[in-house]
């Protein structure tokens, strides 16, 4: 089988290569799935220059966070699912715990417990992308924070996938946001597509604009994945006893010194209004639930998709050959759409 693998730790361009592998075989427990697609995320490319949270053995298969695809062979014993079955498969290693199988291949071998079976309604597109972006914003709203109906949200890079997601999920759950954004042409993008209130850090004062939109009552929960002082911000504008749970560090993005990734609090601002900020990252979760709670979220995730709650952007498919362009895209600016490795002809872009 085909399969993309990185030969040691570095920019992707440069140390990706496209090999042939044996098709693995599965055990107990495991199902081989055939891949169909996969996406490439910013996160997929750090891994590989060893400037994520987790570091593989090199060398590897890339792509560590989901795709879709059906159930080529079940290990011995294994029950629950059968062979032709079409599933997603959440890849995400979880930390703590074992390596998983690269998704950058035609072939994977993966627990079965990882396995979200998807009807064929859903298309590839949006099913290879379903258990990371759209499962970080349910848990950060509903776990994590514990919206309530009529709350105000307060979130970063409302622009990001990640940030669309959540507005479209807190406007189904009768949640209001103030979304922040940095360039003045997203604001009635973000306004369009279900946002409350937007703040333009271009032009606009994030603590003043906070103050004006929440009044006395303020804000008490909010989301951020640019940390930084935009971070620090949302941190300083949050009504005492707020708390601020960051997911990301784009401020940072290709910030390769870890000492630099940094939140500057204000130490009054902690001390005597008692604000909390805490840390998500999607890996660590799956390193604490069990899997039946992380099949249940999963699945929740699939029925909202499923009745268009939540839209996940159509991908842009690419053969592993190319994968340098693939990168390349992954990589633009505000580019607003994932690229995708596929595989096999016919490759569904239809549906949901």
């Amino acid at each position: 089988m085909r399969a993309l693998v990185a030969v040691r730790a570095g920019e992707p361009v440069d140390v990706l290569r496209l090999e042939s592998l044996p098709v693995p075989t599965p055990e107990a427990g495991q199902a081989l799935i055939r891949v169909k697609a996969t996406p490439i995320h910013a996160s997929d490319l750090h891994v590989l220059r060893g400037r994520y949270g987790f570091s593989p053995e090199f060398p590897v298969v890339g792509g560590h966070m989901e795709c879709v695809g059906r159930i080529d062979a079940l290990g011995p014993a294994t029950e629950g699912l059968k062979a032709g079955e079409r599933v997603v498969v959440a890849a995400v290693p979880a930390v703590p715990g074992p390596p998983v199988a690269g998704t950058w291949q035609e072939y994977l071998v993966a627990d079965t417990r990882r396995l979200l079976p998807v009807r064929d309604h859903l298309s590839d597109s949006s099913a290879c992308q379903l258990a990371v972006n759209p499962l970080t914003a349910l848990l950060l709203v509903t776990r994590e924070l514990d919206v309530q109906p009529g709350e105000w949200l307060l979130q970063t890079a409302a622009g990001s996938t990640v940030g669309r997601l959540v507005i479209q999920l807190s406007r189904h759950l009768g949640i209001r946001t103030i979304n922040v954004v940095r360039r003045r042409g997203a604001v009635e993008e973000i306004k369009a597509l279900g946002g409350d209130e937007v703040i333009c850090t271009q032009d606009e004062d994030l603590l003043r604009r906070v103050a004006e939109i929440a009044g006395p009552v303020g804000v008490r929960k909010a989301i951020d994945c640019v940390a930084g002082p935009v971070g620090a911000q949302v941190s300083q504008a949050l009504a005492p006893g707020g708390e601020v749970v960051v997911y990301g560090a784009l401020s940072t993005h290709r910030q390769t010194d870890p000492t630099a990734l940094t939140i500057p609090l204000q130490a009054r601002s902690v001390i005597y209004e008692t604000k909390a900020v805490r840390g998500f990252w999607l890996n660590r979760w799956f390193g604490t639930a069990s899997p039946e709670i992380a099949l249940r979220a999963l699945s929740r995730v699939r029925g909202l998709v499923a009745d268009e709650v939540l839209s996940i952007p159509r991908g842009r498919p690419f053969p592993l050959e190319r994968f340098a362009e693939a990168v390349s895209l992954a990589e633009a600016p505000a580019h607003g759409i994932k690229p995708l490795f596929v595989f096999e002809d016919g490759w569904d872009q239809g549906g949901r």
